[in-house]
């Protein structure tokens, strides 16, 4: 899987724009949940078989604004690996991210792979377990935005992973 695949766009028009993908693969993750151990891992092995990742420590450029160059980061990448644990919808910064994911899945045809790391499926569809006890107190914050996260994550959780 090379950094510079070319993705042929779904229509035939002439106007329809090919994107090139940055990286092969953006990692979402929860860093406290798993940076030091799955997350890790699987980078390293990714990273090993040639497949350009990014992991946000690893990408981010000093001094530049993380929220858009994370999102800009999921719009260069042709796959997207959601690690979801138990503390992922406790960061906002999270649930930004499969909202962003879900977006160009859709536009560009990017794909999602779920991971379900110590979570089962359904907590993230019916937001029940740590996902409901996140949602709680997101709602009383921003009802709007929390239903975006609900159902980019119920999205996420119906693909199996």
């Amino acid at each position: 899987m090379a950094s510079t695949s070319i993705q042929t766009p779904s229509s035939s028009s002439a106007s329809a724009s090919i994107p090139i993908w940055k990286y092969d693969v953006f990692l979402s993750f929860r860093g406290e949940d798993t940076r030091e151990n799955f997350t890790d891992h699987l980078f390293t092995v990714l990273t090993e078989k040639g497949i350009h990742t990014f992991r946000d420590n690893e990408e981010i450029e000093r001094g530049s604004e993380i929220a858009s160059q994370l999102l800009k980061s999921i719009e260069e990448s042709r796959f997207c690996i959601v690690v979801f644990s138990e503390g992922y919808a406790h960061s906002t910064w999270c649930l930004d991210e499969p909202v962003k994911i879900t977006e160009c899945v859709k536009e560009n045809g990017q794909t999602i792979i779920p991971i379900f790391y110590h979570v089962d499926p359904s907590d993230l569809r019916k937001q029940t377990g740590s996902f409901e006890k996140a949602f709680v107190n997101l709602e009383k914050q921003n009802k709007e935005k929390a239903e975006r996260w609900k159902n980019a994550l119920k999205e996420a959780s119906n693909i199996a992973g």
